[in-house]
């Protein structure tokens, strides 16, 4: 076999891998006795018109997309794990106040808000006003985009890159990092035309170009450049311009890092190394049960008319 590059991506889950196909997204997950359980289910905006495949356009539905379907598969991963048997057996143990279903359903609305405003806090509001009340301090600074720009979009990249740093901490969050590689590894090995074999995959490369991760960072990163535009110092509009701005910066990074993943050139190198260095916090070294995992969602999902291939 040669060495092709491919549009499959994927996902880590939990106690398995989802991959994302051009015709079929397929999940493989261990049990809790060990067995992989494979499911699959056609690909979804294969259907969409033209007008939603364009570039720049096409990466704001394709992030929904992909939102969507990672969240799915995400829920249904804990269902096979036994993640949520054992939250149940919990509750029947020792249960919690907030375990009654009525709470229960309250919480999750409740939580997702707090999320939402959390983010956008963190975000766009803290980095907004820090530079406003710095400026107000500092009169220089006073009406300086360029500044306010890179202040604002380095302060995102360092509470991003913190956030990320946190998590890797955690062993449960290791674990789906893990996985993480194990994913990675196994594209890189069927790109470069070896056969799809635990052995193979473990020596290929755990840092790829067309990670999700890559692609956060990018965007943060056109944000900034974005923001130079942006000639606006009042805090809650610019926030509101800014909101404004994100399908666009959003579509930006689609392309960027979807030019990263079929080419590999000095520009290419350079669009993605941001993404690779970030990578080395959620990307680790799989072993050979999640290979094992990421090799049986690949297989259900490489088409056998070569449309995966570009």
């Amino acid at each position: 076999m040669s060495a092709k590059k491919t549009s499959i991506g994927g996902q880590a889950l939990l106690e398995g891998i989802m991959m994302r196909g051009p015709k079929v997204t397929a999940m493989a997950v261990r049990n809790p006795e060990g067995e992989i359980i494979l499911e699959e289910h056609p690909t979804r905006g294969t259907e969409r018109a033209k007008f939603f495949k364009l570039p720049i356009i096409r990466g704001v539905f394709n992030m929904v997309d992909s939102l969507a379907a990672g969240y799915k598969y995400l829920m249904r991963s804990a269902e096979i794990s036994g993640v949520d048997a054992e939250e149940e057996k919990r509750k029947a143990e020792n249960p919690k106040w907030y375990d009654a279903p009525i709470v229960d359903k309250l919480l999750m609305p409740i939580a997702t808000v707090l999320a939402v405003v959390l983010a956008v806090v963190l975000f766009f509001w803290l980095p907004m006003q820090l530079f406003t009340w710095l400026s107000a301090a500092v009169p220089a600074l006073d009406g300086h985009y360029l500044l306010r720009a890179v202040f604002e979009g380095v302060l995102r990249i360092l509470i991003f890159i913190g956030y990320v740093w946190a998590t890797s901490l955690m062993k449960d969050i290791r674990r789906t990092y893990q996985y993480h590689g194990a994913e990675h590894k196994t594209i890189f090995c069927y790109e470069a035309g070896l056969p799809l074999t635990v052995e193979n995959v473990r020596v290929q490369r755990r840092f790829h170009p067309r990670c999700g991760t890559s692609f956060l960072i990018l965007v943060l990163l056109v944000s900034i450049v974005v923001s130079m535009f942006i000639r606006i110092d009042n805090v809650p509009l610019r926030m509101f311009v800014k909101l404004l701005t994100l399908p666009l910066i959003i579509g930006i990074g689609y392309e960027l890092i979807k030019l990263a993943g079929r080419k590999d050139n000095l520009l290419t190198r350079i669009i993605s190394a941001p993404g690779i260095a970030l990578q080395h916090l959620t990307v680790f070294e799989p072993d050979d049960s999640m290979i094992e995992c990421a090799i049986a969602a690949m297989k259900k999902v490489i088409p056998d008319d070569g449309s995966d291939t570009w």
